[in-house]
């Protein structure tokens, strides 16, 4: 395998699967097949997810409700994908364990930087809930900052499309596919990879970012066998 130790970032429309809001078991499955498959190589694995199906902050805000108090909603949003999430992977085998930035000690552990990589030197895989626990900041951010934390070798943001272009190519059918691209041609080039603040702490850590295509069986685990899949960020 290529990596050690990778952080995986899901975004939570992607539990949808067809649906329009809430949580697919079926998608929930084949995500929890897909890990799998990795995590029986040896290769440890951390998660953050978003909430967007569910509750976002920032589309309560625009709504007329208080930022913070949507933000925290979003929050909790995560820890409801996180514990779907979990439950999958344990049906599949692996064991998971959640922890959370703020505490649901019922629910989940809190998070503990040293904890979670004793949960991963023990093969199990750690999801990370919550976000920062902070207001006013992305689960992109959540990514990295906890990537960073458990020293990550690589963060795997995994999409519906299979890489970055250079403009949407589902509205732009022209738009062509970078292999590799630099962080500062990504900013030059007004590229939408994740929000500035975690884009930004990605380059200052010079921790690499591979945006590839969840959604096709088999990718992950030939991404980290080394097959050119997706589009890599780096220095």
């Amino acid at each position: 395998m290529k990596y050690k130790r990778i952080l995986l970032k899901l975004s939570g429309e992607a539990l949808m699967g067809d649906r329009q809001y809430g949580i697919d078991p079926k998608r929930l499955a084949e995500y929890a097949a897909e890990i799998k498959k990795v995590t029986d190589k040896g290769v440890q694995v951390a998660i953050v997810i978003g909430g967007g199906n569910i509750f976002r902050g920032v589309a309560g805000a625009s709504a007329g409700m208080d930022r913070v108090q949507g933000d925290h909603m979003g929050m909790l949003a995560t820890v409801i994908n996180g514990l779907a999430l979990q439950s999958a992977c344990e049906d599949a085998g692996i064991p998971t364990r959640l922890q959370t930035a703020i505490q649901i000690n019922e629910v989940a552990e809190p998070f503990i930087r040293r904890k979670a990589m004793r949960h991963l030197e023990k093969g199990r895989v750690v999801i990370f809930g919550g976000g920062t626990g902070n207001p006013y900041f992305t689960t992109d951010s959540a990514a990295v900052l906890r990537a960073i934390e458990i020293e990550a070798d690589v963060i795997l943001k995994g999409t519906r499309v299979d890489g970055i272009y250079t403009a949407d190519p589902e509205k732009d059918k022209n738009a062509t596919k970078f292999d590799y691209i630099s962080f500062d041609d990504v900013l030059s080039k007004g590229l939408k990879v994740m929000d500035t603040t975690a884009f930004t702490l990605s380059q200052e850590n010079e921790l690499p970012i591979i945006v590839f295509d969840m959604n096709t069986a088999g990718n992950l685990e030939r991404l980290l066998d080394g097959e050119n899949i997706g589009t890599r960020v780096q220095l």
